[in-house]
């Protein structure tokens, strides 16, 4: 077995991707520009130090990889207002409590007497309600593909339990249609993609072949070891050079054909696609998971539903978030990045989420 942290072997990699790198910007009369889809590649990329290392030969940039991030600001604003409900306890990954909405965040509503839990599990959340029956515990359901299977099962858990205090509010989303945006972006002018490990163990490799076939982009599923990382560019260096288009998968040792068949069984027995919005994206068709008729009683949205009008739909000022998301800027072309907006007091999602390419940049990149 290779050991994939054998420096040699990313030595040998790095100089075979250099000259890979120069063959591929003749073929383009440019630099080459790829894009990862998923926040942990962003960090990856980012504390290993690939991005620097390529800088003369290829261009990164950062997609809408971060679940957290491109969580829509009315959508914040929506969970802050819900925090302020009597009785309910809002339950949530850790990464939500200093994303700011509007005029507030959970971690303020905290302080000022709301109820807000950090859970690792859905489950410990199912488990939290079953011990306080007193108490509405609310989860977020924020997330991709590689989240969503458990919180479906923390809700058919409850269900069976027969809890009627426990809830979900979902933000959840799926991959596949914000790459349509993407790649329907005359603008963008990216030549590959890095595509996600975590989100394809569950959609299978197949669910990104429009990539190749309708929109004749090569695209690299990757793990998230720096080699890793380095193979996958090789790889969609190789497709530019060859004038290619596949969508191949570069994570084979967990990524399957067709995915994890029994993750999706569960997540459609709870969930059916919406068209949601996506903070600088907008409405993106398909692309959310609503809670589906059978499970109605458990979502939170119509337990406690806010009024649209004490929403509002401004953004904080300034902030440039949605643009990194899309790829159309760096986050140190944000006029905010490390003035106003840092991981001390952050402006937007982007320098909160432990996957935010604002907070990555700025703790591995900042010169």
């Amino acid at each position: 077995m290779i050991n994939r942290n054998d420096p040699e072997i990313g030595k040998r990699i790095l100089q075979e991707l250099t000259g890979l790198a120069e063959k591929a910007a003749c073929e383009l009369g440019r630099p080459p520009v790829l894009m990862e889809i998923c926040g942990t590649h962003t960090v990856a990329i980012s504390r290993s130090g690939i991005r620097s290392l390529l800088k003369d030969f290829l261009v990164l940039k950062s997609g809408p990889g971060c679940p957290v991030c491109v969580t829509d600001q009315s959508d914040i604003d929506r969970i802050i207002l819900l925090s302020r409900q009597p009785g309910v306890v809002i339950a949530t990954f850790g990464d939500m409590l200093r994303v700011p909405g509007t005029d507030s965040s959970l971690e303020q509503e905290r302080a000022r007497q709301a109820k807000v839990e950090i859970f690792y599990s859905p489950l410990e959340a199912v488990d939290f309600a079953e011990k306080y029956p007193g108490e509405q515990v609310v989860f977020l359901g924020i997330g991709f593909e590689t989240t969503t299977p458990a919180i479906a099962l923390s809700i058919r858990q409850a269900r069976k339990q027969g809890l009627p205090n426990y809830s979900v509010f979902s933000v959840h989303k799926v991959v596949p249609p914000v790459m349509s945006v993407l790649l329907n972006d005359p603008e963008l002018g990216v030549d590959g993609f890095i595509l996600p490990g975590h989100v394809c163990t569950i959609t299978g490799r197949k669910a990104f072949d429009f990539i190749s076939a309708d929109y004749n982009k090569p695209a690299v599923i990757a793990g998230f070891e720096s080699v890793d990382v380095l193979e996958a560019i090789c790889l969609l260096l190789k497709q530019i050079i060859q004038r290619q288009a596949r969508t191949v998968n570069g994570y084979a040792r967990l990524v399957q054909e067709e995915g994890n068949k029994k993750a999706r069984e569960i997540m459609n027995q709870v969930f059916s696609p919406a068209d949601v919005c996506w903070r600088g994206f907008g409405i993106v068709e398909g692309s959310g998971l609503k809670i589906n008729q059978d499970y109605v009683d458990y979502d939170a949205s119509l337990r406690f539903p806010v009024e649209t009008d004490a929403v509002s739909p401004q953004s904080n000022f300034g902030c440039a978030c949605g643009d990194v998301l899309k790829g159309k800027i760096n986050p140190g072309d944000c006029p905010l990045f490390a003035k106003r907006c840092t991981p001390l007091w952050p402006v937007g999602p982007c320098m909160v989420s432990s996957e935010g390419a604002c907070a990555a940049y700025y703790q591995y990149e900042l010169s």
